[in-house]
């Protein structure tokens, strides 16, 4: 095992001017996590990871380290690295370090063999738990550290794209302790892939190119919950929305939101800012490239930096180089300049002016996370190897914190309602 890998501090010249950056920015974001100020309260004072050792790969800025903070709290032991090269914040990532139940491997820009080294170096900590966001954890813990296996409690995977893996990887039967999908639960879904992915992405190239949305072609590829977020968004800045898609109804809910929908192939002619949400590969190939406008913005908002086709735009490409911050132009030989942001990794945490999703979003996405580490704890036993949803009472508990923290009341059904909604027998 890589144990000779450095935590951040070590990375770092002023360590201490970064550890207290770091803090700022983590207060800043805490002030507005309800659910986490509630949750902290609770595990604090009742210890509930107590000798547990929680091994994390996730984007390590403000809010995730409120996260990494509240397990630390809560009595365990917690490791923590990236799960992609460009969105750590290493201020923040030095602040995680500064606490003595928590180490940070986190490194903004490391290469491939850092990156997986850092990995790792968390997983020489021999993890009861594993908090994922897209797999690259529990991948490395089946693929080369099987022997940690039998005393792994369980794991929680946050993304769309972590829990495809990890379904593809369940139905081979190679999935070898419990995760739980909370990409999948609806306060994970409904809120962060929407609102988070739509307005974070929207903002970041908006900021990273100082250009406008008003009147230009939006292409959306995709039309899952983080295409919605986006193309609902977009329309909202007074954008012509364009959406792609392989699946028949999700075009057609695409076409009944009205907007445009048709191929990539045609609407590379139109774009002017290309949005990728599929978590797939090629969604923007060769082909588009050459049907595209002069100054067209290809972005990416999937996981992984496969969306966009970068290695058949380097080759048609006559000439490249960065045109802003964040932002590189591929030439193509008549003239024509077609810009991707953020090396086509995930725009609103790759850019250099990132500040991922909006906090109040990852509150909620990240209160169950927590409670769900809880869950493994207090009856991990219960849950066989494999994908797991969340249980649906944990999800509404993290919604009505929130729900209380806002000070917004709600209804609740009666006894002879339930009973209703329960029974099969009552008829016309």
């Amino acid at each position: 095992m890589s144990e000779h890998y450095a935590p951040v501090s070590e990375h770092l010249d002023d360590v201490e001017a970064a550890r207290e950056e770091g803090r700022r920015k983590m207060d800043w974001a805490l002030q507005h996590m309800p659910i986490l100020q509630e949750l902290r309260e609770q595990f604090e004072a009742d210890q509930p990871f107590a000798g547990e050792v929680i091994g994390m790969a996730m984007h390590v800025e403000a809010k995730t380290a409120n996260l990494v903070e509240l397990l630390a709290l809560g009595g365990a032991e917690v490791a923590v690295t990236g799960c992609n090269p460009l969105s750590t914040h290493n201020d923040v990532s030095a602040a995680l370090d500064a606490n003595d139940d928590i180490t940070s491997y986190a490194v903004r820009g490391v290469d491939e063999d850092g990156y997986y080294a850092a990995i790792d170096a968390v997983v020489a900590h021999e993890p009861t738990i594993t908090v994922d966001d897209g797999m690259d954890m529990v991948f490395t813990i089946h693929e080369e550290y099987p022997e940690l296996i039998e005393t792994i409690v369980g794991g929680a995977e946050e993304t769309t794209t972590g829990v495809h893996r990890l379904r593809a990887m369940d139905e081979d039967g190679e999935l070898k302790y419990p995760v739980f999908a909370v990409n999948d639960t609806p306060m994970k879904r409904l809120f962060d892939n929407i609102h988070g992915t739509g307005e974070s992405s929207l903002a970041t190239i908006a900021m990273t190119t100082n250009l406008s949305y008003a009147g230009k072609n939006v292409v959306v590829g995709g039309y899952g919950h983080c295409g919605k977020g986006v193309a609902k968004k977009a329309a909202g800045q007074n954008a012509n929305v364009i959406v792609t898609e392989v699946d028949p109804r999700r075009a057609l809910e695409a076409h009944m939101e009205g907007y445009e929908v048709m191929p990539m192939e045609e609407a590379a002619k139109v774009g002017d800012v290309f949005i990728t949400t599929t978590g797939n590969r090629d969604v923007i190939t060769r082909e588009d490239f050459e049907n595209m406008k002069d100054g067209v913005l290809l972005a990416n908002a999937g996981h992984f930096d496969i969306e966009i086709d970068l290695d058949e735009l380097s080759d048609l490409a006559v000439d490249q180089y960065e045109a802003r911050d964040g932002v590189d132009a591929y030439e193509m030989e008549d003239g024509r300049r077609l810009n991707v942001l953020a090396e086509g990794r995930l725009v609103n945490l790759a850019s250099p002016i990132a500040l991922g999703h909006p906090v109040e979003v990852m509150d909620q996405s990240f209160g169950v996370q927590a409670v769900v580490v809880r869950e493994l704890v207090e009856n991990g036993d219960e849950y066989d190897a494999g994908v797991h949803d969340v249980p649906d009472e944990l999800d509404r508990e993290v919604a009505e914190i929130k729900l209380e923290a806002e000070g917004i009341e709600f209804d609740s059904m009666t006894e002879e309602q339930r009973e209703y909604m329960g029974s099969w027998a009552h008829g016309t």
